[in-house]
């Protein structure tokens, strides 16, 4: 189904519809009959958030392109709204949208620190670190009142297990009680998400994720509490925003971040249709030449799925960013890769018992 408006896309998303996911084998379309106006979306969306019982809550994977091997995702759907959102596609999953609804149907995982606690009980689990916000943000808006995520937190630092987050949202200095003391131990790292500094761009490609200037302050803050933050600028976008990437790294340098990485902007299923959507609406001049830009770094084509090339690129404009963000990294003084994290103070929790909190 393709969500409309009278007077255009939701207001504060990021997405312009709600196209149909890939496994749908129905559409539906609204059709002007001139007997009334065609159904339309109010322009003003709300998010509605589900609760979720999971199943198992570590997930494991195999992939030589991300740092670690374990991950949680308190959420599934993300209220951030970022258009270019590698989730979105996992919506279809669920009969929904990757669209809008990814942005306004949260799936909150209700019992999160609770399977927590017993698998990282079991007998066979083996520490490792686990990284939080592989996904969706753990740190979006639906925290701020579940508080999903600083349960998670709760059980590693209890049971002093190394743990990393990545998100976009200031609302993770709320749990600077626990992140700080972890990082003490060497134990937590945080990496802050910041593709861009200009205000207006992240307002429509991330329309409800902390202000760029507000995510450079919350590395500040987090740096300033003695935790190891990095900076992730992701996506890079040819022509829309990577003329920032320097800009991005300096600011972050001078807030405190010690380490950065970089992701060019990716194109699976359902997202490639979205990003193209939003290109159409908000910055149509570009949009042939955005498009052209990513299929060079792809080979050809929309997306590029294979490991080693597909969070980079490959090709001249590939090089082209992969060589200024390496010399402005080494010019700036970054380190080369993050210290590693210490799985040698894990103890498991006893079966059925609370731990104190170190």
């Amino acid at each position: 189904m393709t969500a409309g408006t009278r007077d255009g896309p939701p207001r504060g998303r990021g997405a312009t519809g709600n196209p149909a996911g890939r496994f749908e084998t129905r559409a539906k379309e609204a059709f002007a009959d001139g007997w009334s106006e065609p159904d339309a979306e109010p322009r003003s969306l709300p998010t509605v958030v589900f609760a979720q019982t999971a199943r198992s809550i570590i997930m494991r994977n195999d992939s030589p392109d991300v740092p670690f091997t374990q991950s949680i995702n308190p959420y599934q759907g993300c209220e951030h709204g970022c258009i270019y959102c590698y989730a979105r596609p996992s919506h279809a999953y669920l009969n929904l949208s990757p669209g809008i609804d990814f942005e306004t149907r949260i799936f909150a995982k209700t019992n999160a620190a609770e399977l927590l606690r017993s698998e990282l009980a079991a007998r066979a689990y083996r520490c490792s670190p686990i990284a939080l916000g592989a996904n969706t943000d753990p740190y979006q808006p639906a925290e701020r009142a579940q508080r999903i995520t600083r349960g998670v937190l709760e059980v590693l630092s209890e049971c002093r297990h190394p743990f990393t987050i990545t998100t976009k949202g200031a609302l993770v200095e709320r749990d600077l009680d626990l992140i700080a003391p972890a990082a003490a131990l060497g134990l937590a790292r945080v990496l802050v998400s910041v593709p861009q500094l200009d205000h207006a761009l992240a307002r429509r490609l991330e329309p409800r994720a902390a202000a760029p200037a507000r995510r450079i302050e919350t590395i500040r803050r987090l740096a300033a509490a003695g935790v190891p933050t990095g900076v992730l600028v992701a996506p890079v976008i040819p022509f829309l925003n990577d003329h920032e990437l320097e800009a991005v790294l300096a600011a972050a340098r001078a807030a405190g971040a010690t380490t950065a990485a970089f992701i060019v902007l990716r194109l699976p299923h359902e997202v490639r249709g979205l990003v193209d959507a939003w290109l159409q609406e908000h910055q149509p001049l570009k949009r042939e030449r955005v498009l052209n830009a990513l299929r060079a770094m792809r080979g050809g084509r929309d997306n590029d799925p294979r490991f080693g090339s597909r969070m980079t690129g490959s090709g001249p404009f590939a090089e082209l960013i992969a060589g200024r963000f390496a010399l402005a990294a080494r010019r700036l003084g970054f380190a080369d890769e993050a210290a590693e994290l210490r799985s040698d103070l894990f103890r498991p929790p006893p079966p059925g018992q609370q731990l104190e909190l170190f």
